[in-house]
């Protein structure tokens, strides 16, 4: 069989539930493709924040590997892209033949751009910081200084002196740069389908919506019934028995009444929405061109949002499984057996890399932190698949050491900053009670640092400093090692 075209649209923000039958989320193009792909129903992203992820999409990699830990383009960022020596998948597709085109968010590095990795670039790139100095908002905020502040909050707005108001939903005519970089994706799509050569092509469509704020155009919002919109199950939990920091997060939200929050949860749903729509229009155009029987689609995110879980919104240090979990859906005619199946075990952005590889018949020897799920697409299971997943983040601009593993049984993170956690996702799926003290999980606590530590000497992480005033791990290091 020839190799694949390959055609990846990735959201930023999108939560993994929002792809599922049991979402409320409007979203008739996802539905057509899980119906005629595999459905990755519990994928996880390695951090919450978009470089980290983005990174171990492209590597294969975690973050302690591929050296890229929060956003590169803020001003006190301690790296600014992929540590050296670093490969991605598309740089092995453009080696092999690929003709290779990017359109949307890139947001990776501060040094280079997609050219740098094989790509084409469309004008609609967004995220290339490679010419750009790290932002420096200072002189902002002294044009903010001299405005009077607010009267008083208005809808969907939260206020804090001296930041400027923050309004996190509202109506707009749609997300022009998703609209125009799905256009460019098109336009890609036809014009590498009449060129006259085998070698194939991969197209990546980087949306960035659904980031909040949350905006969408009238007649998305109007699909949803303010009156049946829920709130999550752990939105009035207090949060007492977690870190301090989890609930300094959610003081900022708090300025929110409760109908506000359904209004959040309502916008969020539309956002999503609205790229189901981009979405459609991306695959109706490859489906026209009759290359649609050996193309691989991909819908995937980069990470999610919390969506009210806890009261808290976008995503952050707060460990809460909203702000992990992905969409990822596949489809491939000449290459999957039985589309229509859901595929629930532990699968991680970190293995995509592989996958693309695999799929597209390129012998790669260098190591992976993930494994390629291409065994899932002829619905066999790869062996002794894997049992748990771990994340690793040193937090968002305002830094925070946290570790974290889950089972389907039980979720335990390490917080170098504060006191741990551990949920019993068997009696507490929505991370609620926090066990972490109970006499009878200590047994859990201990095994499950040990993982954590035996994970971070796999990855080379150097979160492992053995000085006094930052031993704040129950079980340290050495237990990677215990027999």
């Amino acid at each position: 069989m020839a190799r694949p075209n390959v055609l990846i649209f990735m959201t930023d923000h999108q939560r993994g539930d929002t792809v599922l039958p049991a979402s409320p989320a409007k979203a008739p193009n996802v539905a057509k493709l899980r119906k005629q792909g595999v459905t990755f129903s519990e994928t996880f992203c390695p951090a919450p924040h978009c470089c980290p992820a983005r990174a171990t999409f492209m590597t294969g990699l975690y973050p302690a590997q591929h050296g890229v830990w929060h956003n590169v383009n803020v001003a006190n960022a301690i790296t600014r892209g992929l540590a050296e020596g670093v490969r991605t998948w598309c740089e092995d597709y453009a080696d092999a033949g690929y003709r290779m085109w990017y359109s949307g968010k890139w947001h990776i590095s501060m040094t280079e751009s997609p050219v740098d990795r094989g790509w084409h670039v469309c004008p609609g790139t967004s995220g290339d910081y490679s010419k750009q100095r790290p932002e420096n908002r200072w002189d902002a905020y002294k044009t903010l200084a001299r405005q009077p502040p607010p009267a008083s909050r208005g809808e969907a707005q939260i206020l804090r002196p001296g930041y400027p108001s923050y309004t996190m939903y509202g109506t707009n005519d749609g997300n022009r740069h998703d609209v125009k970089i799905v256009d460019e994706a098109i336009e890609a799509i036809g014009r590498l389908g009449t060129e006259q050569t085998d070698q194939p092509w991969c197209v990546f469509a980087g949306c960035t919506g659904p980031h909040d704020p949350y905006y969408v155009p009238q007649r998305f919002l109007d699909m949803y019934d303010p009156d049946k919109i829920d709130l999550p199950p752990s939105f009035h939990d207090e949060m007492r028995d977690k870190p301090n920091f989890y609930r300094r997060t959610r003081d900022l939200f708090d300025q929110l009444t409760e109908r506000e929050h359904r209004e959040g949860i309502r916008h969020y749903l539309a956002y999503c929405t609205f790229l189901d729509d981009q979405f459609g229009r991306l695959l109706d155009a490859l489906d026209r061109t009759g290359q649609g029987e050996n193309t691989i689609v991909m819908y995937v995110a980069d990470h999610g949002d919390y969506m009210g879980e806890h009261g808290l919104w976008c995503k952050g240090v707060p460990c809460f499984r909203g702000a992990y979990h992905v969409p990822l859906i596949v489809r491939w005619p000449k290459g999957i057996a039985r589309p229509g199946r859901t595929v629930d075990e532990l699968v991680s952005l970190a293995d995509v890399a592989p996958t693309l590889l695999e799929a597209a018949g390129l012998a790669v020897t260098r190591p992976f932190v993930g494994t390629s799920l291409v065994p899932f697409f002829t619905d066999r299971l790869p062996g002794e698949w894997r049992d748990a997943l771990f994340t690793q983040t040193n937090g968002n601009e305002l830094y925070a050491i946290q570790r974290s593993v889950f089972t389907k049984e039980l979720k335990f993170v390490y917080n170098g900053f504060d006191y741990d956690e551990l949920y019993d996702l068997r009696t507490d799926p929505h991370e609620i009670r926090n066990v972490v003290d109970k006499p009878e999980y200590a047994a859990d606590v201990r095994r499950l640092m040990r993982r954590i530590w035996q994970f971070s000497h796999q990855t080379g992480d150097t979160c492992i400093n053995p000085y006094i005033m930052v031993r704040f791990a129950q079980y340290g290091p050495a237990e990677a090692f215990a027999e």
